[in-house]
């Protein structure tokens, strides 16, 4: 792609991660050319989050997308935070007006659309491991699509009791039942943790479920992903999920709504690096 020229007047949006990637940049910078809006994205790292939002703030820095480990942290930073965040009590998405910082929390968004894609029936039984905040959004997204039977898995007994109690549902510490529906929200297989070559959920309830939805993004297929696919069972992967929250982030930094085909474009175009960590 061409360069476009950078001046006094171009708004810059940014994310902090701990392990930041390229997906989002290449994807939020390739619509800002097709669309031809005087914005430029920049993936940021820091030991320093206080002082980094109070960058955001202080720098006029348009938006900022939010991935792990600051999510909930981020929270008591920001001037105020979308209702449907608040509940989750997690931000993916910083949005600055005139130096106020709002909090999204387009994750939900994501794990929405991708339900209703899949046609999940809300009567499955799912069971999903991890309790932060990428967990909490895909849990209350599965409350407001009428899933009503589940267990949080985790090792975290207080975070995984209470987002369990929460909604209802049960905890467990292991992830040692079967349900239709295997979701997970941590980690767990990603490139470069420490187990990456490890699966979130064992063989034989892989074998018994019928769709797995595994949030991680690096790498797009997954350990998790590879086994479900070998054995024919549907899979929702961390792309899908990412390229869905990304463009909820576009649209809420520019109020731009690109078409079908130029979003389409920007995913092959940013699918061909690595991703942001979730």
């Amino acid at each position: 792609m061409p360069a476009r020229p950078i001046s006094k007047d171009t708004l810059l949006c940014m994310s902090l991660s701990a392990r930041p990637g390229q997906f989002g940049t290449r994807f939020q910078n390739f619509l800002y050319e097709a669309l031809d809006l005087d914005y430029i994205y920049k993936a940021f790292t820091t030991t320093d989050l206080p002082a980094a939002i109070n960058g955001i703030r202080a720098l006029g820095i348009r938006g900022c997308a939010i991935s792990m480990p600051f999510k909930e942290a981020c929270i008591p930073l920001l001037d105020e935070v979308d209702p449907a965040a608040a509940a989750i009590g997690a931000v993916n998405t910083i949005v600055n007006d005139a130096g106020r910082l709002r909090g999204y929390n387009t994750d939900y968004i994501a794990i929405r659309r991708l339900l209703d894609r899949h046609q999940v029936p809300p009567s499955t039984r799912f069971a999903i491991r991890g309790s932060g905040g990428m967990a909490r959004a895909v849990v209350c997204a599965l409350h407001d699509a009428g899933f009503r039977h589940g267990c949080v898995i985790a090792r975290n007994r207080t975070a995984g009791q209470s987002l369990a109690q929460g909604y209802g549902l049960e905890w467990r510490a292991a992830a040692d039942l079967a349900a239709g529906l295997l979701i997970n929200a941590t980690p767990i297989g990603m490139t470069g943790g420490p187990e990456a070559a490890a699966l979130a959920f064992e063989p034989a309830q892989i074998a018994t479920a019928t769709t797995i939805l595994d949030v991680v993004a690096i790498p797009p297929e997954t350990p998790l992903i590879r086994a479900a696919r070998d054995l024919g069972k549907q899979v929702i992967t961390g792309a899908e999920v990412i390229a869905i929250q990304a463009l909820e982030q576009f649209v809420l930094y520019t109020g731009q709504n690109p078409t079908g085909e130029q979003v389409q474009q920007a995913i092959a175009y940013a699918g061909e690096a690595p991703v942001a960590q979730r």
